[in-house]
């Protein structure tokens, strides 16, 4: 299971990469598997400002739809235009090129409530 150190994480099992004040979100190597086979991607709240804990789109997967919950409040300025025509990189590269939005963080408090690796493990673990 693949769980890089360098990132943050949810209780909801989205990943987050923070870089200045733009956070890049995505959905965790242990959800991709959960989910199995991942055929849409929905967003449609980009260029909304979303509140941590909120539902920002949803995936879904050949058996279920699964909502995604936003990190961190913040505006979705981006959302990965690969995802519409290959679904896919979310199994095949989650951490990289399947990665779903980006958001300017409104509140950098907000990022000492998230997971560190080792917490996250722990929490997939139990």
């Amino acid at each position: 299971m693949n769980i890089p150190a360098e990132l943050k994480y949810t209780k909801d099992h989205e990943w987050i990469k923070i870089e200045n004040n733009i956070a890049t979100v995505g959905i965790t190597d242990f959800a991709q598997g959960e989910l199995g086979d991942i055929v849409y991607v929905d967003v449609d709240t980009l260029d909304d400002t979303v509140e941590e804990g909120e539902v920002f789109g949803s995936v879904e997967a050949v058996k279920t739809v699964s909502d995604l919950f936003m990190p961190l409040t913040g505006e979705v300025i981006e959302f990965n235009d690969e995802l519409e025509n290959d679904p896919e990189l979310v199994n095949t590269d989650p951490y990289n090129k399947g990665w779903m939005i980006k958001i300017e963080i409104s509140d950098a408090s907000q990022i000492d409530d998230l997971l560190d690796a080792e917490a996250y493990k722990e929490l997939i673990a139990g």
